[in-house]
């Protein structure tokens, strides 16, 4: 019996060049989905951030009249972080999955992903820096900057979770209601999952290959979001250290108690 709805959270800017891509790659697995026992139904969000080329006519023309297919626009770009909020306050699903426009992780791997997501796991990431993930022609710069930024979160957070980058995951939407983020750049992908985890949150990993984009480049501008990771990093190693001298004094104190 179909117990859960999915929500396909998608943020979309400037995009137009990958709209035929989600089209053709994205609704053959959502039709998968959609007949998949677990599914009540399966649901796609497009959140446009403020697009200035052709993407949010070429949404409306694809997906307008689709059943369980919402589309959003901001009327002005606001930032990844933003379009994330905005989906998710939009999903109605038990699970909401979050995934690129631009198929730098292939829509085939939303089913493995889901797989992953066993009643004990309230996030799956998929991983590329994990021993069995992998790179495929993405520029070097770009991943030294992303697994430097992983590699401090791995000491300040958990050293078991090897990527704390990607915005490809699934969430069962208590943990993300809990988790909510405050930045509205791409620094949100990562304030997600470190606040859910540093709440207790179970996260499983799922390796997978993150691929070059096929069309269209990146919009993330690096050094404000190298910037933004060592603010954030700066936090939460602060709150590390009072939540250790809190526990230390109260073992003191209940020492003293005794």
């Amino acid at each position: 019996m179909k117990s859960s709805i999915l929500s396909i959270v998608i943020p979309c800017y400037n995009e137009a060049d990958n709209v035929p891509g989600l089209e053709t790659d994205l609704l053959p697995v959502v039709d998968r989905l959609s007949k998949n026992r677990q599914w009540q139904h399966v649901e796609i969000i497009f959140v446009d951030d403020g697009s200035t080329d052709n993407t949010a006519r070429l949404l409306e023309t694809e997906f307008g009249n689709r059943e369980h297919v919402k589309l959003i626009r901001h009327g002005v770009n606001k930032g990844l972080g933003a379009a994330l909020r905005t989906g998710f306050e939009a999903a109605s699903g038990d699970v909401i999955l979050s995934t690129d426009s631009d198929a730098t992780y292939p829509f085939t791997e939303i089913e493995l992903m889901l797989e992953r997501l066993t009643p004990e796991v309230d996030i799956v990431t998929a991983s590329p820096y994990h021993p069995q993930g992998g790179i495929d022609n993405v520029p070097g710069y770009r991943i030294f900057l992303s697994k430097g930024a992983s590699l401090l979160y791995r000491i300040l957070v958990n050293p078991r979770l090897h990527t704390y980058t990607s915005m490809f995951r699934a969430y069962r939407r208590p943990v993300l209601e809990k988790s909510r983020h405050e930045s509205n750049g791409f620094l949100g992908v990562t304030e997600i999952l470190v606040r859910a985890m540093l709440s207790g949150a179970k996260v499983a990993e799922h390796p997978c290959r993150l691929r070059v984009r096929r069309y269209g480049q990146s919009k993330a501008k690096l050094v404000r979001i190298t910037r933004s990771h060592l603010n954030f990093q700066g936090q939460v190693l602060a709150y590390r250290i009072k939540r250790l001298i809190g526990l230390q004094q109260g073992a003191f104190l209940a020492e003293q108690r005794g």
